[in-house]
C-alpha cells in the first residue's frame, strides 16, 4: 500500500466486492457464486483498469477447506492472488465474511478460533508476501444476525449466544493474527465492522445508549478498554462472560492496525415507541417497551451521522489509523456516485486536518444479491455496483468511470454530484413523518448545465421529466414550440441557450396506423428530428439518448429479436424508426438508441393496460388482438434503466422491455385477473379483424444480448397495480 496518497493529504482509494458466504440452515450461500467472480478471473484485470492498488479479497475458509482443514484446496486462491501479484493489486486477504465457518464447526463451538488460527496460519505460510488481513469481517453484525435476530447460522435469538458468538469471533481474530504473525511477523490487522449510531425518543433513550455503546463492543474488545469500567461490562458478565475472557482480551495486544468503518444509510437508526407512525413491520422491542425501529434517515429531521464523524469518532476512540472499508448504496447510478462523493470528500477533509484516514473504499465492485432481505434466501435480486453484471461480461457503470476520476485528478465533478442525495432532500421521510423543514429547492438553480428532455406532451417526455424530479437530476422539458428537433437552427439555440450536459430525445410520430397515410409527417418527427439531435449532440459532444421501436422487425422470428438481427420493417413507421437509428449512430456513433415495445405506465391514460381496464371496469367489451406477440415495457422501468445506461457512457443499439412474451388479447386477461375484473369481457380476435391501417409483425418481442436490465412482466404489472390510481367508470 503506497504512501504516495497521505504526501498529497488524500485517502488511498481501494476497492472490494460483496463476497459473504454464510450459512442458513444447511444450505450455504455464496455471493461470489451469484456475481460469478468464481469463474471469472478476468474480474482482477477490471479491477486494475480502475487505478486501485489495493482490494480487500476473499481468502475464505469454507472454500479452501470446506470438508477439513488437513485436505485445503489452494487451486482458485493460488490462481487469483498470483495474477493480483502481476496486476500490481495489493490483497486485504478476508478469511471470513459474515461466515460461520465450514460445516464441521460454528461461531458457538469452543474450537471456532483455534481452527480459524490454523486455517489463518495455512494461508500465512501459503502467501508470506500478503501483509494485510482481515480475518472475520463485521463480527459485531455477524453476532447480531447469527446470534440475536435467527438470521443466520446457529440461528440463536437470545443475548446470551450474542455475546458467545461475538466473544468467539473476537478471539479468532486475535488467535488467527498471532498465527499470522508467527510467519509474517509485520502483517498488519484491518479491522471491519459496521458503524452506524442509534437515535430515540427520550422515552428510550436507554435503548439507544446501550445499542451506541454495544456498537464499538468487537473494537473495544480488541483495543482492550473492556475493563471494570466499560459501561457494557456488567451486562456482558450476566450473559455469560467470565473474568478470564476479559483477562484475554486485556492482555491480547491485539489492537487494529487500521480501523475499518462499513458505514450505510441503514446503518444509523431511529427508536420510536408511537407505534402507529411506523408500518407494523417495523415493529419490534425488547422486554420494557414496544417500537419501531426504522432507518434514521427516513425519520430523523437531523439525517444521518455521516461519514465524517463515524470516521472522526473512531479516530478519536482508538488513535489509529481510520478506513471506510464499505463505501456502497443500493441505488440508482447518480445515486450511488453521490454517496461514494460524500464518502470522499469526509476522507480528503479528515486527511488534511491531520487525521489519519488511510482509504476509502469502493464496495460492490461487481454489485451484490439478496441483500434486501438479509441474504436469507436467494431470490435474484440485484443491486449493481461498480460494475453491472447483467450481461456478457461485467459492464462498467457511472461509478467506474468515478473511481477513474478520482484516481486521475482527486476529486469527482460529474454533473450529478451538484444536486444532493436522497437523503439530503425533504422528500426522504416516510409517510406521514414530513417535518417541517426549509426546502432545497431546485438544487441546480442555474438553468444550464442540466439534462434536456425533448417532447413535452408526450408520455416518454413527461415520465423522463417525472423521474428525473424524483432522482434529483434537474432538468429542461421541452415542447415542440421551445425546440423544433427537425430544424438545426432551432437545436442550436436551444443548445445555446441551455447548455445541456445530455439530451433525452422523448418526442415522435407515434400514431402507426396514422403514418400509413403521411409518411412525410412521419419521417420529419421520427428520421430527421433525431439525426439533426444527433449531429449537434455529436458536434458538442453531449451524450444523447434516443428512442426506436419493435416495429423495425418483421416478425418472421419466433424467438426474441436481439440487437444485432437485421431490421426489415413492415409499415411506415416501423421505417422511419429504422432509417433513423441508421442515420442517429452514422452521424453519432456514441448515441443511445433504445428500442423498446408496447409501453404502459401509472401516469398516462391511453395506454394499451389502463385503457383496457377503465373499460372493463366500466362493464364494456375489450377487443384484442391473439395473433400479436409483444413484450410489454413498464415505463417506470424503462426511464430507470434508460437514465442509468446513459449516466453509465453507453452508446449503440439497446433492447429494453420487460422480460415476457404475450399477446394483446393475453396481456388484457391478465390484466383484468390481477385487477379482480371479469376477464371473459377480453374477446381475443385475429389482427387483421381490428380494423389496423398499417401492417404488424406477427411477433416482436424483444430480447437483448448486451444485458437484460428490466424485471419480468408480472413483476412490472404488480407494481402497476400498485403505483395506479384504480380506473373508474365513466
Amino acid at each position: 500500500m503506497s504512501n504516495d496518497r497521505h504526501k498529497e493529504r488524500v485517502p488511498e482509494l481501494w476497492g472490494g466486492m460483496e463476497c459473504t458466504l454464510n450459512r442458513v440452515g444447511k444450505h450455504f450461500h455464496s455471493q461470489l457464486a451469484l456475481n460469478g467472480h468464481l469463474s471469472r478471473p478476468k474480474d482482477l484485470e477490471l479491477f486494475a483498469g480502475l487505478g486501485i492498488r489495493t482490494l480487500r479479497y476473499p481468502v475464505l475458509w469454507e472454500m479452501v477447506a470446506p470438508q477439513r482443514l488437513d485436505a485445503p484446496d489452494w487451486r482458485w486462491t493460488d490462481e487469483r492472488l498470483n495474477r493480483l501479484l502481476e496486476l500490481g493489486l495489493e490483497p486485504v486477504a478476508g478469511l471470513l465474511h459474515h461466515g460461520s465457518g465450514p460445516a464441521y464447526t460454528s461461531l458457538v463451538d469452543p474450537d471456532f478460533p483455534a481452527l480459524l488460527a490454523r486455517y489463518a496460519r495455512l494461508v500465512a505460510r501459503r502467501y508470506p508476501w500478503i501483509r494485510y488481513f482481515t480475518p472475520v469481517n463485521e463480527p459485531l453484525t455477524t453476532a447480531r444476525f447469527s446470534g440475536l435476530y435467527g438470521h443466520w447460522y446457529p440461528h440463536g435469538t437470545d443475548d446470551r449466544t450474542f455475546v458467545r458468538t461475538l466473544l468467539s469471533q473476537c478471539r479468532g481474530i486475535v488467535e488467527a493474527m498471532r498465527g499470522i504473525r508467527e510467519v509474517t511477523p509485520e502483517a498488519k490487522l484491518v479491522m471491519a465492522e459496521d458503524m452506524g449510531k442509534t437515535f430515540s425518543t427520550d422515552l428510550l433513550r436507554y435503548q439507544a445508549d446501550y445499542e451506541n455503546h454495544r456498537r464499538w463492543l468487537s473494537l473495544d474488545l480488541l483495543a482492550g478498554k473492556v475493563d471494570r469500567c466499560h459501561p457494557l461490562r456488567l451486562w456482558l458478565e450476566q450473559n455469560g462472560t467470565d473474568d478470564a475472557e476479559f483477562d484475554y482480551f486485556l492482555q491480547s495486544g491485539m489492537a487494529p492496525d487500521v480501523v475499518g468503518l462499513n458505514y450505510y444509510l441503514t446503518s444509523d437508526r431511529f427508536l420510536d415507541h408511537r407505534l402507529d407512525r411506523y408500518p407494523e413491520w417495523t415493529h419490534g422491542g425488547n422486554h420494557q417497551h414496544r417500537y419501531a425501529d426504522v432507518e434514521a434517515v427516513r425519520a430523523c429531521p437531523e439525517g444521518i451521522l455521516g461519514h465524517e464523524e463515524v470516521l472522526r469518532s473512531a479516530w478519536q476512540r482508538y488513535a489509529k489509523e481510520v478506513a471506510l472499508t464499505e463505501v456502497h448504496l443500493g441505488s440508482t447510478r447518480e445515486e450511488q456516485l453521490r454517496w461514494f462523493h460524500e464518502a470522499w470528500q469526509a476522507g480528503v477533509k479528515l486527511c488534511r486536518e491531520g487525521v489519519p484516514v488511510r482509504a476509502v473504499t469502493a464496495w460492490s465492485l461487481l454489485g451484490s444479491f439478496d441483500w434486501c432481505g438479509l441474504f436469507t434466501s436467494i431470490t435474484g435480486s440485484y443491486e449493481p455496483g461498480v460494475f453491472d453484471i447483467r450481461g456478457p461480461s461485467p459492464r462498467p457503470t457511472l461509478l467506474a468511470g468515478g473511481l477513474r476520476q478520482i484516481v486521475r485528478e482527486g476529486e469527482l465533478s460529474h454533473p450529478t454530484v451538484r444536486s444532493p442525495g436522497w437523503w439530503r432532500r425533504p422528500d426522504r421521510f416516510l409517510p406521514g413523518l414530513n417535518p417541517d423543514l426549509p426546502s432545497t429547492g431546485d438544487e441546480c438553480a442555474e438553468e444550464r448545465g442540466r439534462i434536456l428532455i425533448v417532447g413535452k406532451t408526450g408520455t416518454l417526455g413527461q415520465s423522463f421529466s417525472r423521474l428525473c424530479r424524483h432522482r434529483g437530476i434537474p432538468c429542461h422539458l421541452l415542447s415542440r414550440g421551445e425546440i423544433d428537433i427537425a430544424s438545426a437552427a432551432s437545436v442550436a439555440t436551444a443548445f445555446d441557450r441551455y447548455e445541456p450536459w445530455a439530451v433525452v430525445n422523448g418526442a415522435g410520430f407515434v400514431r402507426i396506423d396514422d403514418a400509413e397515410g403521411d409518411a412525410s409527417t412521419c419521417f420529419r418527427e421520427n428520421t430527421v428530428g433525431p439525426a439533426v439531435l444527433a449531429a449537434e449532440c455529436a458536434r458538442r459532444g453531449v451524450p444523447l439518448m434516443t428512442f426506436s421501436s419493435d416495429m423495425v422487425f418483421n416478425g418472421s422470428k419466433r424467438t426474441a429479436y436481439q440487437e444485432r438481427d437485421p431490421v426489415s420493417p413492415i409499415n411506415i413507421y416501423g421505417q422511419s424508426k429504422a432509417e433513423a437509428e441508421r442515420q442517429v449512430l452514422k452521424l453519432y456513433p456514441g448515441a443511445l438508441v433504445l428500442r423498446t415495445s408496447a409501453f404502459f405506465g401509472p401516469w398516462d391514460r391511453y395506454n394499451f393496460v389502463t385503457v383496457t381496464l377503465r373499460r372493463l371496469a366500466a362493464g364494456e367489451t375489450v377487443e384484442a388482438a391473439s395473433d400479436l406477440v409483444v413484450s410489454p415495457t413498464y415505463i417506470p422501468d424503462l426511464v430507470h434503466a434508460g437514465l442509468d445506461l446513459l449516466l453509465d457512457g453507453e452508446s449503440g443499439i439497446w433492447h429494453l422491455s420487460n422480460a415476457g412474451a404475450v399477446s394483446w388479447a393475453e396481456l388484457a386477461r391478465c390484466c383484468a385477473k390481477m385487477a379482480g375484473l371479469d376477464s371473459s369481457r377480453v374477446i381475443p380476435r385475429p389482427a387483421a379483424s381490428l380494423g389496423y391501417l398499417a401492417p404488424r409483425p406477427p411477433f416482436s418481442v424483444l430480447g437483448s444480448e448486451r444485458g437484460v436490465v428490466l424485471p419480468e412482466l408480472e413483476n412490472a404489472l404488480s407494481r402497476y397495480f400498485f403505483d395506479t390510481v384504480p380506473p373508474e367508470n365513466e
